[in-house]
């Protein structure tokens, strides 16, 4: 089995391998480029996301800068608007529904590492899907961590740790993220 499929699967896999090093490298230099582009040239970053992420629906603004490793494991529905520095570590697949806000500087984190210092020192590393619903505002300096799920119709709190998934029709915040409260009023 290569270090992706590992990777694919969920296991430890090393991040170190050439074919994934190669791949980061591809889509660190979309990032650079996308995130020169003018401030105004919707089009080209449209192109750039294109040739990036596996899939984006209409709709679909991110702000400068953006980074991810790989961008092929990332989907994004219709209607996504990303504000300044998003980070998507997507070693494993990150899919976003319809109509989602993300605030700045967040960071959706599929990568992890072993817990034993003797894995963790030898470079291996895993990577568990991150899935977001529809209908999700996401506030600002949130962390959504490996193997989350958040439901449709979800407020997450700015400043969250999102470690544990979040059920739907909820309003979420806190390190580590809670459910508050239902989001049915204002």
């Amino acid at each position: 089995m290569t270090e992706k499929e590992k990777q694919q699967s969920g296991e430890l896999y090393d991040a170190g391998d050439k074919e994934l090093v190669a791949e980061r490298v591809k889509a660190k230099k979309l990032c650079a480029e996308y995130n020169a582009t003018e401030y105004n040239d919707y089009q080209k970053r449209e192109r750039l996301l294109d040739r990036l992420v596996a899939l984006h629906g209409d709709n679909t603004v991110i702000e400068p800068n953006f980074f991810c490793d790989y961008g092929y494991n990332i989907i994004i529905g219709d209607n996504f608007y990303a504000n300044h520095n998003l980070v998507i570590l997507d070693g494993a697949e990150v899919t976003v529904g319809n109509n989602v806000m993300v605030g700045p500087n967040c960071g959706f984190y599929t990568a992890g590492h072993p817990i034993n210092a003797e894995q963790r020192s030898s470079g291996l590393e895993y990577a568990k899907p991150i899935k977001i619903g529809n209908n999700v505002w996401i506030g600002g300096n949130v962390c959504i961590m490996p193997g989350v799920t958040i439901g449709d119709d979800v407020v997450i709190g700015g400043g969250s740790v999102v470690t544990k998934d979040i059920p739907s029709g909820v309003v979420a915040a806190g390190n580590p993220c809670k459910v508050l409260r239902k989001a049915d009023g204002e």
